[in-house]
């Protein structure tokens, strides 16, 4: 009887060791595996913050200062979308210039006049948060309706402020504030090599996603003249050149210097052929000085005043004159009459003043001076340079242009 009860006691016990011995096994399974899960998050969070680290590493590695100038400027370019009426005049087939058969039918012989619908694009640009922008005048010529769309896809409608036709240049306004705007760089302080980036709406890409493209290239050039171009009447003085992409649609928009400040506006291609309309590597943009000068006269009067007076009457040098005036000179103007009170006659130019010279331009003949006027857009308050003989002596004579007088 004792030897079973030791047995029964003998079995008692380990059936309790193996329970117990059972339960410090699991304890000690959930305690490991309750370790690792911790190691395992704590790993996956230092990884997580490494990796986010080296990604913003190689980002930053990435920028350059063209990448920040777009960054800058891209939420200040809009694309801009015009409804224009053309008007075209068409020839009577039965056209004569007898004026009895005109007299007698009128409509048969009278030209025909018709207005056309037209879409067109272009780009432009905010100069100040309050919406003014800035585009070229041939984007919103004979507009009925003009449409601004902002990075992100918002629309305004704009109404012209005022507009030249003479420098290309048009003002516009939307209603608002807090707008992104645009710093103006100072265009006679470029360097013929330094980078630039031109943004816009080429081809209307801008309405795909409502952002403006941006292309980059190098100030090709400064100070190209084109003088007045006979087809447009427009005059395309002092221009900046470049190898930055610019094709259809990019007109008006902004060539922005490295440091995010607008330098231009982009205008034209040269394509070297009348059959060519792409882009083959220069491209031109107004200065921004000038623009800065035809804005405030948009601003305040509505357009640009180049009624000036200049008040000299000239004639060529002949060899009667050089004698007679004992002139060592071959090439010149000479100056025959000065109107009292003029501009030139208030900064001190005379009769018999030989002109060889205005602002750096050779000055041959009564042609050449025309050309050199006509063609520099010239406003009142500009001033001019003259190099002239008086007395065997050559000098410069600044003259500051006065408003034509009402008659």
């Amino acid at each position: 009887m004792l030897q079973t009860k030791r047995w029964a006691v003998l079995l008692l016990g380990l059936w309790v060791l193996l329970v117990l011995g059972s339960c410090g096994q699991d304890s000690r399974k959930e305690e490991k595996t309750g370790d690792s899960l911790f190691l395992k998050n704590l790993y996956a969070r230092s990884d997580t913050s490494g990796l986010a680290e080296a990604n913003a590493r190689a980002h930053r590695s990435r920028e350059t200062a063209l990448t920040r100038a777009a960054a800058i400027a891209r939420p200040a370019v809009v694309g801009i979308n015009v409804l224009q009426v053309k008007r075209y005049v068409v020839r009577s087939p039965f056209y004569t210039d007898d004026p009895l058969w005109r007299a007698l039918m009128p409509q048969l012989f009278r030209d025909q006049i018709y207005e056309k619908p037209i879409q067109s694009l272009g780009s432009g640009f905010f100069i100040s948060s309050d919406g003014y922008l800035l585009t070229n005048e041939h984007v919103v010529e004979d507009a009925k309706k003009i449409v601004v769309t902002l990075e992100g896809g918002k629309r305004y409608d704009a109404r012209l402020v005022g507009v030249d036709h003479v420098s290309d240049i048009a003002l516009l306004k939307i209603e608002g504030d807090n707008f992104p705007y645009l710093q103006m760089g100072d265009s006679d302080d470029l360097i013929v090599g330094e980078w630039v980036i031109a943004l816009g709406n080429p081809f209307g890409l801008f309405e795909l996603d409502a952002k403006p493209t941006v292309t980059a290239g190098i100030v090709s050039a400064t100070n190209v003249d084109w003088g007045r171009v006979p087809e447009s009447n427009r005059i395309y003085m002092d221009m900046i050149q470049t190898d930055a992409a610019i094709n259809h649609g990019n007109s008006g928009g902004p060539l922005v210097n490295a440091l995010g400040q607008v330098i231009g506006m982009n205008t034209f291609i040269y394509t070297g052929s009348s059959y060519q309309e792409g882009f083959v590597g220069i491209g031109f943009a107004i200065p921004i000085n000038r623009i800065k000068k035809v804005v405030a006269q948009l601003k305040s009067q509505g357009g640009v005043d180049r009624d000036y007076w200049l008040g000299i009457r000239v004639q060529d040098l002949n060899p009667f004159i050089t004698r007679a005036l004992g002139l060592d000179v071959e090439a010149g103007v000479i100056i025959t009459q000065v109107e009292r009170g003029s501009s030139a006659d208030q900064a001190g130019l005379q009769p018999e003043d030989i002109i060889v010279k205005l602002d750096g331009h050779p000055v041959t003949d009564t042609q050449s001076l025309l050309e050199i006027l006509t063609n520099a857009d010239y406003q009142v308050g500009d001033v001019l340079t003259f190099t002239i003989l008086r007395g065997g002596k050559k000098f410069n004579v600044r003259v500051k242009l006065m408003k034509q007088p009402e008659e």
